[in-house]
């Protein structure tokens, strides 16, 4: 007990001092160079430099109990891998849902490490039970805020559904895939974003990826906390996110969730990106032993995470 109460004031203490990418709300205050933006929207193979790199928080977190042996290690996504605690089982999703999607990622075998966009390590290794296939780029973009939307227009993309992939920069000018798709790119002057015609119609992936970039690099946490729609906690879904805007802030999102086939408690797992962009991973739970990664969900003020706490109200949604 006495580790256990050291360890969330520790967590606490460094809650304080990091954050993901900074957001105000200015174009502007971004730390970007506007005119290697409009370059690197005529070719993918541009390189980024938009972002300063941080370090990694250090977190002391607890190891969940053994009595409970919640991985498979032979399992290759979520559902196979992440064990239900017993007398648990996952709540039904249909097969062409977010949630379906989510559970169903593919994961890095087993003890597998977190890496930074740059090849190196996440220096803290403590916080994740499984890391994410993925891809985190080359440049230090795909953040927290980030990895919540790229997995959301994956989803819409593995579905068909491109058309209704859409973003707000900080600024709140909408990016619509569709437009991009059409040939349009955004020009950046100042604080003022505006569509120009520059490339023939095109929906690669490649294309898909070059979109989600440049809305990486102009969107982030409040954009985030501001376009998606509130949820009261009690009617928590699988893709929900947790998500804290502004400076600091914090995003985190829901993979998947299961319920007490006695008493309807229901538990959930939750996956994060964080600062510098690294692999998206399942987080650990540094609260309740006994569940190993699950959280549960109940009428609790404040969700603490390995590297952030998220009040109750923080829950949005993606439509």
């Amino acid at each position: 007990m006495k580790k256990h109460v050291i360890n969330i004031v520790l967590l606490m203490i460094v809650v304080l001092f990091t954050s993901c990418r900074t957001d105000d709300g200015s174009i502007n205050e971004l730390r970007v160079e506007k005119d290697s933006l409009n370059n690197l929207q005529e070719s993918s193979e541009s390189e980024f430099t938009f972002r300063e790199d941080d370090e990694d928080t250090l977190v002391n977190v607890q190891t969940p109990s053994e009595d409970f042996l919640y991985i498979n290690t032979e399992g290759t996504n979520i559902a196979d891998r992440i064990n239900c605690p017993e007398g648990f089982v996952r709540i039904d999703v249909s097969r062409d849902s977010f949630g379906y999607y989510l559970r169903n990622l593919e994961l890095k075998p087993d003890g597998s490490d977190v890496m930074l966009y740059d090849g190196s390590k996440k220096a803290n290794q403590n916080v994740h039970v499984a890391v994410l296939t993925v891809e985190v780029g080359d440049r230090d973009l795909q953040q927290c805020a980030d990895a919540t939307m790229r997995l959301w227009a994956e989803y819409l993309r593995s579905e068909g559904r491109d058309e209704e992939i859409h973003f707000n920069f900080t600024n709140g000018f909408r990016v619509d895939y569709s437009k991009w798709m059409e040939g349009y790119r955004v020009k950046v002057d100042g604080n003022d974003v505006s569509w120009i015609k520059s490339k023939e119609p095109s929906n690669t992936y490649e294309t898909f990826m070059d979109c989600l970039k440049i809305i990486f690099i102009y969107a982030g946490t409040l954009s985030l906390s501001e376009e998606l729609e509130s949820v009261a906690l009690t009617d928590l879904q699988i893709g929900d996110v947790f998500v804290q805007g502004g400076s600091p802030g914090h995003a985190v999102i829901v993979v998947d969730m299961a319920i007490n086939i006695e008493t309807d408690q229901k538990i959930f797992l939750l996956a994060q990106s964080y600062m510098p962009a690294q692999d998206i991973h399942v987080l650990i739970n540094p609260n309740d032993d006994d569940l190993g990664p699950w959280y549960i969900l109940d009428d609790r003020d404040i969700y603490l995470t390995p590297e952030w706490k998220f009040d109750k109200d923080s829950l949005k949604r993606y439509r």
